[in-house]
């Protein structure tokens, strides 16, 4: 077997690049037994039953792609190059394990310029990814990443278009905590509610 085996023909209009609106209008594929058939989001109380488990994903997505200037001194004097960050995996002492682009270039103990007042500390660089020490944490952390991140958007789409702040909303989920400068939106939280309130309680309870 080939992993060539699985390719497929995907028109370029069938590919969503942004969420469906309003968001219980979004494809949703329902499989009962060994037959499939499509629906909407909308019609999830119709097929639940008591006793059924719903499993929600309330994590909160953070924009966690940044991108700054690398800056090394060299005989030749200051040498200045881009490189693409994601924010992985925050640690009790505040820093971050993260994702680098280009990763084999950044050596410990060098700076990445995120912007004026915000910066990071490369203090280890392991074979996959980097540990980085941010200049602030806490709520000054997270101003500065909501000032300055983008949301890490699937490569199927980032292919396709630049991140942009419409992001910050879209690829949320209407379930996620509100700590933090990202709450969703009070409108599409209220739209899928009444979609979530109408299912059996039993269902839920």
């Amino acid at each position: 077997m080939k992993l060539s085996d699985f390719d497929f023909d995907l028109p370029e209009e069938l590919i969503a690049t942004r969420p469906a609106r309003p968001r219980p209008a979004a494809r949703l594929l329902v499989a009962d037994g060994g037959l499939t058939r499509d629906a909407h989001v909308r019609d999830l109380p119709a097929f639940l039953r008591p006793g059924d488990r719903l499993v929600l994903n309330d994590t909160k997505v953070i924009p966690a792609r940044l991108t700054g200037t690398r800056r090394r001194e060299t005989p030749q004097g200051p040498v200045e190059a881009r490189v693409e960050i994601t924010l992985m995996e925050p640690a009790p002492d505040g820093r971050w394990r993260a994702m680098a682009k280009p990763l084999r270039k950044l050596k410990a103990g060098e700076r990445i310029d995120f912007a004026p007042d915000f910066s990071a500390e490369v203090t280890d660089r392991g074979a996959e990814d980097v540990t980085l020490a941010f200049n602030c944490t806490g709520d000054a952390f997270d101003a500065a990443l909501a000032r300055v991140g983008a949301m890490p958007l699937p490569p199927y789409i980032a292919a396709r278009r630049p991140a942009d702040h419409q992001d910050l909303d879209d690829y949320q989920s209407v379930w996620a905590a509100r700590a933090g400068p990202w709450p969703p939106r009070p409108h599409r939280c209220i739209s899928m509610r009444r979609c979530w309130q109408s299912c059996p309680r039993r269902a839920w309870a």
